[in-house]
């Protein structure tokens, strides 16, 4: 069974204690508390990817203050907000800063356990993208400059008789880039290797 990391953080006690009940009835969640968003954040480097549950409103570091902190972390925490009641405002910025659901005081428990699974769910389609688009961009840096170029110009819709016409080279070498890059990238036809370039963030001309 994978385990599953869980962070609630929030100033009160008996909140947190109330979570940390209810979440322990899913064996493969992993649980930690923390009493503010100041306590979470002094860890947080070290902490392994997982879902964050904070509280909005809190002493020092509020919730929304926790999420502008970790914005560069590269989705390593998926998060779902919990909010006061009045607090949707907040929440709307909570989301713009990353969060994936909020659920405002006190919330439904199913509501919470489907909220953090989509939290997961989320989180891990977005570590599949991160792995594809490094998978690619390093697939395309074994392509030499000139296979490169041959590549770029199939991704700009020109044929082989245009893209030797722009490299000052001929259609017959064309053709031999075309294949050794295909080789390389380990695809079988054009759409496969257009695919790869635009994971890796390559895109047509204008």
């Amino acid at each position: 069974m994978t385990q599953r990391n869980i962070f609630i953080v929030d100033d009160d006690a008996s909140v947190r204690m109330s979570l940390m009940h209810l979440l322990r009835l899913r064996p493969e969640y992993v649980l930690r508390d923390f009493p503010s968003g100041d306590a979470f954040l002094a860890e947080a480097a070290d902490l392994p990817s997982g879902c964050l549950v904070p509280d909005l409103q809190m002493p020092g570091t509020s919730g929304i203050g926790v999420l502008e902190a970790l914005a560069a972390d590269g989705g390593h925490f998926g998060t779902v907000v919990l909010t006061g009641e009045g607090d949707v405002s907040l929440a709307v910025q909570a989301m713009k800063l990353g969060a994936l659901d909020f659920l405002e005081k006190p919330c439904n428990h199913m509501r919470l356990l489907d909220a953090i699974d989509m939290a997961f769910a989320q989180q891990a389609r977005s570590q599949q993208a991160v792995t594809r688009r490094s998978q690619a961009i390093a697939r395309i840096n074994s392509l030499s400059l000139r296979e490169r170029d041959v590549l770029i110009g199939l991704m700009n819709g020109r044929s082989n008789k245009l893209i030797a016409h722009d490299l000052g080279i001929s259609p017959r070498t064309i053709e031999i880039y075309r294949a050794k890059l295909m080789e390389k990238l380990n695809v079988r036809s054009l759409s496969e290797a257009l695919g790869i370039a635009f994971a890796a963030g390559l895109y047509p001309e204008g």
